[in-house]
């Protein structure tokens, strides 16, 4: 049996999440109390006499304080079932959940009275404290529309294989901050610049002449070797705890051209490796094309 826990924010995208995985064949139960859910495993176990089914739950803020307190502990149990289980944490710069609130006129579960918006998410942020902090996939949705955010559960959770870590390669722009749910972050400000190439300046990382302009530098391969040979010798590790994703973030300023072409090199080279292999472009447009003016 394989179980899915979502939880998260209030306005991270929870719900989209849970409607991806029941669109997927996966048994779903939304707002579940922290308490039941062994109960829930129990049950779910004997009416399927051991078979195999996939399950997921989301347990959020709407719970009662003291029941968070107690998930930790109530995984710990769970874990003793022997199931296949992962927890995934969704979450948002609170700027962004605060717009998102506002843009819905939707109100958040916290808010009272005596407790406005921006101080019911930050609250909600400490109560799920004991969630977050032993999730196994943090997802920032902050810059993920809900068809983005569709894509990467139905990519990372729906269709990732059952051996081995899923392993997803993301670039991003330092200027527009660094990715929350990164777990090793690479900084390529430090190679030549295709940006200042008038040739290449509206190209992206993508675009062949980039490719072939930053394949030409010994500082890019250098460092390319260099992440190749730290994710060698450190990813079998993480895989024998039991690791299920990670991670890697590798940033440029804008975002735009050298980060991503790393961050394909290093798809590229990983996915003979394992199945579990994706890359995303942050700062790029889903189609990925041209990039117009834009300081990388």
């Amino acid at each position: 049996m394989k179980l899915t826990i979502i939880s998260g924010r209030s306005g991270s995208g929870k719900s989209t999440a849970l409607h991806v995985l029941e669109d997927a064949g996966y048994n779903c139960v939304d707002n579940l109390p922290v308490g039941l859910l062994p109960a829930l495993i129990h049950d779910a176990l004997r009416d399927n006499h051991g078979q195999s089914q996939r399950m997921a739950v989301s347990i959020d803020a709407r719970n009662l304080p003291h029941d968070l307190q107690l998930f930790p502990e109530i995984l710990i149990s769970i874990d003793r079932m022997k199931l296949d289980s992962e927890v995934v944490y969704l979450d948002a710069l609170s700027p962004t959940l605060v717009k998102r609130f506002s843009e819905t006129r939707r109100r958040h579960p916290l808010t009272t009275t005596t407790l406005d918006l921006h101080q019911a998410i930050e609250a909600e942020r400490q109560l799920l404290e004991n969630i977050s902090d032993i999730a196994d996939l943090t997802i920032d949705t902050t810059n993920l529309s809900s068809t983005d955010l569709a894509d990467l559960i139905s990519s990372r959770i729906v269709e990732r294989s059952d051996s081995g870590t899923s392993l997803l390669f993301r670039s991003f722009g330092f200027k527009h901050g660094v990715p929350v749910d990164a777990d090793q972050v690479f900084d390529a400000r430090c190679l030549p610049n295709p940006y200042w190439e008038p040739q290449l300046r509206a190209l992206t990382g993508q675009d062949q002449a980039v490719v072939d302009f930053l394949s030409r530098q010994a500082l890019v391969n250098e460092m390319y070797n260099d992440i190749c040979k730290y994710l060698d010798t450190w990813l079998p590790r993480f895989e024998a705890k039991n690791r299920i994703y990670m991670t890697v973030a590798i940033g440029c300023t804008g975002g735009q051209h050298r980060s991503v072409y790393l961050a394909n090199r290093l798809e590229q080279r990983f996915s003979r490796r394992s199945e579990n292999v994706l890359v995303r472009h942050r700062e790029l447009a889903p189609d990925a094309g041209p990039v117009r003016e834009s300081k990388t």
